[in-house]
């Protein structure tokens, strides 16, 4: 009989604590990583994202938890998970007193490569990250993005499988911190497995496949975005008119009128009316929801000139899973 059992994701913890002193900085984490795609960690300075990174990448010791990463046992086998892995952390490692090739070939003998293989890889490097013109200028020199760009060729000399990414777009311009992410892509698409920290919403929103909200050491909600942002309330569907008099007749129809589905309702007939000729529906942005209002709208012969969907984006989710609700949110599994 063919074996059904599932393979073992590229990074999993479970029950994952760390104190320090009597503050729990993890308390009992769980984290499943599928390979292949790119998991971001969220939370608040002080949350615990880093600490997170340092064990999963064998720099710190858990105090508790069940840990593979690569397949590997990281509390018996720490040399086999950094075989696999690769880190770049929130500060840059790269000696700004040598050039970039410099840097990359010292990264090469730190692999133990051959100094032919050692240049070989540093140049197809050097290249994909376009730093070939200013490979022989000192790091010192360089602009944030491109050091940061080093950072990351830096960290694939070893080919890493999986990669650790500490908050890597932290004080880089627009420009820079899309190209980041195009490189990051890339990564992915050839199967490497990214775990990613930030601060910056719109990188998780844009990059990440499953995506964790950490807050007082705890995993306060995960799924993707688009499950997180149905977390919280805030969605609507809005209806634009250009004829007053519709305009006119639909408020009236809302305000008089329940709309079909429970959570549609409210105090004022299930509509919030504006001075732009809208009008805007509760809704949590759903398939079903969504066909509810249409055929409520049908049923009532209410016709909109413009009707748009809006849902609450990561920020919303973020300030609401970590400014101390007092309704704290059921996670996604």
């Amino acid at each position: 009989m063919t074996s059904t059992t599932s393979p073992l994701p590229a990074i999993g913890a479970k029950g994952l604590r760390k104190s320090y002193g009597d503050r729990y900085v993890l308390d009992g984490i769980d984290l499943s990583v599928p390979e292949g795609t790119i998991f971001s960690l969220l939370g608040p300075n002080g949350a615990g994202k880093t600490t997170a990174v340092k064990i999963l990448s064998t720099l710190v010791t858990a105090d508790a938890g069940d840990l593979h990463v690569g397949g590997h046992d990281l509390a018996t086998d720490p040399q086999a998970v950094r075989a696999t892995i690769g880190v770049t952390g929130q500060f840059s490692a790269v000696d700004g007193l040598i050039t970039g090739e410099e840097n990359m070939l010292l990264m090469a003998d730190l692999h133990h490569l051959s100094r032919k293989e050692g240049r070989r890889i540093a140049a197809e490097l050097l290249h994909r990250f376009d730093l070939v013109e200013a490979a022989e200028k000192p790091a010192s020199t360089y602009s944030g993005g491109m050091k940061r760009r080093l950072d990351l060729a830096m960290t694939l000399v070893g080919e890493p499988r999986i990669i650790f990414l500490d908050e890597p777009t932290t004080g880089l311009d627009p420009r820079s911190r899309h190209t980041m992410w195009g490189i990051v892509r890339a990564l992915v698409s050839d199967g490497v497995t990214v775990f990613l920290t930030t601060q910056y919403l719109e990188e998780a929103d844009e990059l990440a496949d499953h995506i964790a909200v950490l807050n007082d050491g705890k995993i306060a909600a995960q799924g993707t975005a688009e499950e997180l942002k149905r977390l919280v309330p805030g969605g609507h569907v809005r209806l634009r008119f250009t004829d007053p008099a519709a305009y006119r007749s639909a408020a009236d129809a809302l305000r008089d009128v329940s709309l079909p589905h429970p959570r549609l309702r409210s105090s004022r007939g299930g509509a919030r009316i504006d001075e732009e000729m809208s009008l805007s529906i509760p809704s949590d942005g759903s398939q079903r929801e969504l066909r509810s209002i249409l055929d409520w709208l049908d049923s009532a012969g209410i016709e909109a000139d413009e009707l748009t969907v809006h849902t609450p984006d990561l920020d919303d989710v973020f300030f609401a899973l970590t400014s101390g609700a007092d309704q704290p949110m059921e996670a996604i599994r």
